[in-house]
Parts: structure tokens; C-alpha cells; sequence
């Protein structure tokens, strides 16, 4: 009987990393595509079948990706470049895909050598998938892949609308159960990869809601309902999976920045029916220790020189102190740094009210000399502002949502609630607030610590309109922010919020760090 063994490569939210770098410190860190590529080579090397798909969000996430979208676009896209280098088979179209909007994005799948897919992105119009690809056939010696490309439908709620005019983003699972059709049976496919941009939204041994079911992840669900997948590629939620089974399908999530390549194989036995699967497993490579591919750094060598020089570029002084010693305490009371954002939000805005959120549980803050590379540092994402106007009812629930972040409070140590740990790490759904005051008490039950909560010395009353600034992502209902949504929009800032915070330090030269300690948390 005829045998083979096909392997499936997969990375998953690169998220703009190609260089072994940490762009905060500048020093070397096991990540990126250029590690990626050594463990790829070494793949093709020892296995005659091997495919390599991309999972999404690949071309936003480091300093190198964004001075290239909004400085140094007049080349052709760094990730691309890299991407093309490294052969991949097919790609899939990611969130962040679209925070650069429409033009950026048509321009990378232009250049890129290998298909975009998505099924479930379509025309709002006519219904046709927006991208032209919903899947490709891939040829293995004779057996027939067929590789279906899924993105989260949870899009709308976080991205700007002008990024995504004219799409309608469809249920994956719907699309999955029409495409997996068309692949079985008219493409007479003998092995079917799904290649989601989502994660999954049920514990992977008990299938217990691991999350709200809002549709943002259902790799579970896709697992269950959908006949005829064999293997599913997944990302999104940053995790780390393999050697997991579900329902038959084996499944498998790379982490992100490229710490890890996701790799499934599959044994295949041909019989009087065809290709068919005999076994499968799945796994992660680690980058650890491996060098990285030289040709493949050189290729892009000239874009991180010219974001090195960038990030280099002095901008003016904290007098003061902004930096970040304690990640739980700048999360406790009133801080320098989170006040300053808010401030640089309401001047640039013309608002009294402001809230932002610290992306990464580490931010380091903002030192006494600062440069372009510490404001990326600090805020990472290409945000921008708009200004929404919310009850007083709709504020108190807002902030009910913050004070979630905490478990509740027992007289030990102070903890962060698993539900922004688990599945994935959500500390930028932590806002923190200015121009109101407030207090927090963890140790009353979640939905009733907002103890006080007053606007110029008088308490906040249901039923009063407040025009606050906020990220894009926030106004939209991002990380479940459900009070936000349709809410009107009284202004909306199309500049980034990381070129609003080194333009206000460069005109100002001298920024005095403040603290007016308009809000604690108790217990």
C-alpha cells in the first residue's frame, strides 16, 4: 500500500517581527521570521511534502512594520519581502491585517508571490469573497490539498470603518461548512487544512466556555460542526498549542512574534477510495538557539536600518519621573505616565474626560531623554482617537468592566482575575481614567466596586451626557466594552495616538510629569 508523509508548517501573528531584536532595549531576542526561516529550511531539507501557510496578522506589530506603513511606504512591504524569501504557500488575512487600511493592504497582497485567502471576508454587495481566494488545491506527488482561509468575524468592532468599507465579514462556520463542501466534492480534495485567524472559545479538554461567546473565537465550534477537516491551523489569542485533538481534527496554534513554528504531520495511505489519513500529530518548534537566515535578514537589512536611525530621533525631556518600576502598583493608584497619555488624549481631543489602557503588562514608562523608540514602547498599537458621547449609567458600567481586572480581594496578595490571563492576556482591557474621580474596592463582588465615581467635585449621575476620548478600538465596544457601541461619535482624530504623543513632546520640549491622583484602588 502506497504511503506518504506530508508536514504543514504554520506561523501565526509574526506581528511585524523579522529581526531577533527587542526594539524596546535593542537587544537580541529569539524571535522573528529570520529564525523561522533556519527552522523551515532544516523542515524542507529532511521531508519531500512540506506547505507552509501564514496565519494572519503578519504585516503590523514592531517598530519596523510601522515606519514603514506610515514613513517608508514607497517600497515594496518588508514583511512581504521576507514572506516571498521564505516561500510560503498561502496566507490568511489577519485583524491587524487592516489597521494600515485599504491601500497598504492591497499593495501586500499585490506583491506578495503566494495567495491571500479568505472565505468569509466577502463583497457586501455581492456576497463574493472581497480577496477573490477563498481556498487553494496544493498538490503533494498526487494527493490534493485543499487549504480553506478563515478570519475572525469580530472585526467590525474593533477596526476603523474606512479599513474595511465595502466588507462583510461572514461567520467562519457557516463559510467553512459551504467552502469544506465545494473542496470534498467538486475540488476532490483528499486532505482539507482550515487556516483560521481566530483561537478557541472553549477549554480544549473540557469544551467549557473559556470566554464570552461573542464569535470572536470559534475554533472549537468549527471543530465540532464542520465535516471534513482533517487539520486547523489557529492564532489570534497568542497562544502556545499542540498535540491536541478535537473531534478528529488535530489543531495547533503558534504563539506570536515568531517564538515558535507550528508544525503538523500527517501519515497518508492510498487505498481503492484514495488518499486518506492514518495518523496525525502536531507540534511546536522553538527558535531557542537557532541561527538565523542571513540572505533573509539582508533582504530587508536597509528598512531596519532606517527604523533603527527613527527610533533614535531625540524628542525632548520628562522632568520628573514617568518611568514604571511596579506593574501592578501603576494599575492601583494614579501614575505619572497613564496621566500624561490621558492628558496628551484631552488636549489633542478638546474634551475634559479622557481613558487609555496599558498594552503590555511590562510598559516600561517613559525616561528622563526621550525618544521615538521609547513612545513605540510604550504605545504599541496604530490607534487612533475618537471622541464618543456616553451616559453617566454607561461610564459606571464602563468602569465596572475595568474593576473586572481584579480577583476579588481576600486580605493576601493583590491578583489579576484569570479571565484577562486565560486563554489569552487581555491587560489593555484595563482603562484608567482622567478628568473624572473614582475609587475601586476589590473587595466588594465584581459589578459593584465603583464606590465613587463624581466629575468636578459632584457624583455622576445615570442619566447626564459626557463626551470622553478613547482609542478607536475602545469606541468601537473592543474587549467587551459592549456600552460603547453606536454611541455617537462627536469627533474623530485620524492621527495616530503615538504620532499625537511625540508631536505634543516635541512642541513642548520639556514635559513636567503630574500626578493628581484622581483615583485609587481599595480594599
Amino acid at each position: 500500500m502506497e504511503q506518504m508523509e506530508l508536514i504543514i508548517l504554520e506561523t501565526s501573528d509574526v506581528h511585524g517581527s523579522i529581526f531577533p531584536i527587542n526594539y524596546g532595549t535593542n537587544q537580541y531576542a529569539d524571535v522573528g521570521l529570520a529564525k523561522v526561516a533556519s527552522l523551515i529550511k532544516e523542515e524542507r531539507a529532511n521531508n519531500e511534502h512540506v506547505l507552509l501557510v501564514d496565519n494572519g496578522d503578519l504585516i503590523q506589530g514592531t517598530p519596523l512594520s510601522y515606519h514603514y506603513a506610515k514613513i517608508n511606504s514607497h517600497r515594496p512591504n518588508p514583511m512581504i519581502v521576507a514572506a516571498n524569501e521564505m516561500k510560503y504557500d498561502a496566507a490568511v488575512f489577519g485583524n491587524h491585517e487592516f489597521n494600515y487600511g485599504q491601500n497598504l493592504l492591497a499593495s501586500a497582497v499585490k506583491e506578495s508571490s503566494f495567495p491571500w485567502l479568505s472565505a468569509n471576508i466577502v463583497n457586501g454587495e455581492t456576497g463574493e469573497p472581497f480577496f477573490g481566494k477563498p481556498y487553494i488545491v496544493k498538490h503533494a506527488g498526487d494527493v490534493k490539498v485543499g487549504i480553506l482561509g478563515l478570519t475572525t468575524s469580530y472585526i467590525p468592532n474593533w477596526e476603523q470603518p474606512q479599513h474595511i468599507e465595502g466588507m462583510r465579514f461572514n461567520d467562519p462556520v457557516l463559510a467553512a461548512k459551504k467552502w469544506v463542501g465545494i473542496l470534498k466534492e467538486q475540488e476532490k480534495a483528499d486532505i482539507v487544512v482550515i487556516s483560521y485567524h481566530g483561537g478557541f472559545e472553549r477549554d480544549l479538554e473540557t469544551g467549557e466556555p473559556t470566554e464570552t461567546l461573542t464569535g470572536e473565537n470559534q475554533g472549537y465550534q468549527l471543530c465540532l460542526e464542520v465535516e471534513g477537516i482533517d487539520v486547523l491551523l489557529t492564532g489570534h489569542q497568542h497562544r502556545q498549542i499542540a498535540g491536541k485533538t478535537i473531534n478528529g481534527v488535530i489543531v495547533v496554534q503558534p504563539g506570536k512574534n515568531g517564538v515558535v513554528l507550528g508544525k503538523v504531520s500527517l501519515q497518508l495511505e492510498k487505498g481503492e477510495k484514495g488518499w486518506h489519513c492514518v495518523q496525525k500529530s502536531s507540534e511546536l518548534l522553538s527558535v531557542t538557539d537557532v541561527e538565523e537566515d542571513v540572505r533573509l535578514l539582508e533582504k530587508v537589512e536597509i528598512y531596519e536600518a532606517d527604523t533603527q536611525e527613527w527610533l533614535d530621533q531625540p524628542l525632548g525631556k520628562i522632568e520628573g519621573d514617568m518611568l514604571v518600576r511596579d506593574p501592578i502598583g501603576i494599575r492601583l493608584e494614579d501614575h505619572a505616565l497613564t496621566e500624561f497619555i490621558n492628558q496628551v488624549q484631552m488636549k489633542a481631543a478638546g474634551t475634559n474626560i479622557s481613558n487609555t489602557s496599558l498594552f503590555d503588562y511590562h510598559s516600561p514608562g517613559i525616561p528622563e531623554n526621550v525618544s521615538m523608540r521609547d513612545i513605540v514602547l510604550n504605545y504599541v498599537y496604530p490607534n487612533t482617537l475618537k471622541v464618543i458621547r456616553i451616559t453617566g449609567r454607561d461610564m459606571k458600567e464602563a468602569l465596572e468592566q475595568s474593576a473586572a481586572y481584579f480577583d476579588h480581594y481576600d486580605g493576601g496578595e493583590i491578583k489579576i482575575n484569570p479571565a484577562f490571563l486565560i486563554p489569552k492576556p487581555q491587560h489593555y482591557n484595563y482603562d484608567i481614567w482622567e478628568g473624572i474621580q473614582y475609587l475601586i474596592d476589590i473587595s466588594k463582588p465584581i459589578g459593584a466596586r465603583i464606590v465613587k465615581l463624581e466629575y468636578k467635585g459632584k457624583q455622576v449621575e445615570p442619566g447626564e451626557e459626557y463626551d470622553v476620548v478613547m482609542n478607536n478600538y475602545r469606541a468601537g465596544g473592543g474587549g467587551n466594552y459592549f456600552m460603547y457601541k453606536n454611541k455617537p461619535v462627536m469627533k474623530d482624530i485620524s492621527i495616530d495616538v503615538s504620532e499625537i504623543i511625540a508631536n505634543y513632546i516635541l512642541e513642548n520640549n520639556v514635559v513636567k510629569a503630574t500626578v493628581n491622583q484622581n483615583w485609587k484602588v481599595i480594599y
